[in-house]
């Protein structure tokens, strides 16, 4: 069964998330896009928390966040309840975040790695699938921490 897929990009990411939307499209996935759809200045935890939300209610399977680093979509992905978001520059992270951490969304920067290597990149994470096993109780333990104040 085909994954369904949210992307969304801050204005530093515009032309990346284009690229691996379409790379996605060409394989047959559903990819909604959440903006943002210009290259103007814009604040990149309002995309996040649009793909996060779209994941958490059940509306997409996994989500890609693209700006200038990866790192501050990471950040603000993570601070959203239910989301174990990976920012991954290489295929070996993409491949080990899904086996092992069950991440559900993968952040990647524009400024960092090309469209080719992006793109593999979120082949791989949306290809995998979660291990389980030993595995699950690590995520257990991770997502009781959102719950800890």
């Amino acid at each position: 069964m085909k994954r369904t897929i949210a992307i969304a990009s801050d204005h530093a990411a515009l032309d990346l998330k284009a690229e691996i939307k379409n790379h996605l499209e060409a394989q047959g996935f559903s990819v909604t896009d959440y903006g943002t759809y210009t290259k103007d200045s814009c604040n990149y935890p309002d995309y996040a928390e649009k793909v996060c939300n779209a994941i958490t209610e059940g509306k997409q399977d996994l989500g890609i966040l693209v700006c200038g680093t990866g790192i501050g979509m990471s950040m603000a992905a993570n601070k959203c309840k239910g989301i174990r978001a990976a920012c991954c520059t290489d295929t070996f992270s993409a491949r080990f975040t899904r086996l092992h951490n069950d991440a559900n969304v993968l952040c990647m920067g524009a400024r960092v790695i090309g469209a080719g290597l992006a793109c593999d990149i979120a082949d791989i994470f949306i290809n995998t699938d979660f291990e389980g096993g030993r595995h699950q109780t690590r995520v257990d333990m991770v997502m009781a921490l959102e719950n800890k104040r």
